[in-house]
């Protein structure tokens, strides 16, 4: 698929087939997810692929913070990615002085960054994907056991699309663009 292709195809997909996803199609996207610039190419972001489901039904019981919406796409995905990020690297200057006003802010504009680059590459592979941002990061990281010094930046449901999504209306250019 041609980048910008696959740019304008990518959809949020929140429901999927009950069909495992292969290690080696993961390794893919994960590798392809890799690319994804960085702070000083400090690659902090890390992908935690939950399959199991008795810690994937925690997390959508415990982890969602009461949002409904988020438990059931949770529950119904037959993997969830929880990307982490390696706290106190982003922003910071080796004497661990910031180098911006944005300080250590970064770590999340990084995981972003890596978030869409791991869901382009999964919709260029067949795999369907939603990000999504409501949930208790303290609890997630006691489900998984998320090693000490991660932080949890978002969750990413994947699996193949058992739904067709069509483009919501977007914003034209002329909306979207100052040119100073």
């Amino acid at each position: 698929m041609e980048a910008l292709e696959c740019i304008k195809t990518r959809r949020s997909i929140r429901k999927f087939k009950n069909q495992a996803i292969e290690h080696e199609t993961l390794k893919a996207v994960i590798e392809a997810a890799s690319m994804a610039p960085s702070w000083k190419n400090s690659q902090v972001p890390r992908y935690n692929v939950v399959e199991n489901s008795d810690i994937k039904n925690d997390i959508a019981e415990n982890g969602t913070l009461g949002f409904a919406h988020n438990k059931e796409i949770i529950s119904g995905a037959p993997a969830l990615v929880v990307v982490s990020v390696i706290g106190n690297r982003c922003g910071y200057e080796k004497d661990g002085s910031f180098t911006t006003s944005k300080e250590d802010r970064w770590e999340m504009f990084d995981a972003g960054i890596a978030c869409q680059t791991f869901c382009l590459a999964a919709h260029d592979m067949g795999i369907g994907s939603v990000i999504l941002g409501i949930f208790d990061e303290e609890a997630i990281a006691k489900s998984i056991s998320l090693p000490e010094g991660e932080k949890v930046a978002a969750l990413i449901a994947i699996g193949y699309p058992d739904q067709q999504c069509e483009a919501p209306k977007r914003k034209t250019v002329d909306d979207l663009l100052r040119i100073i």
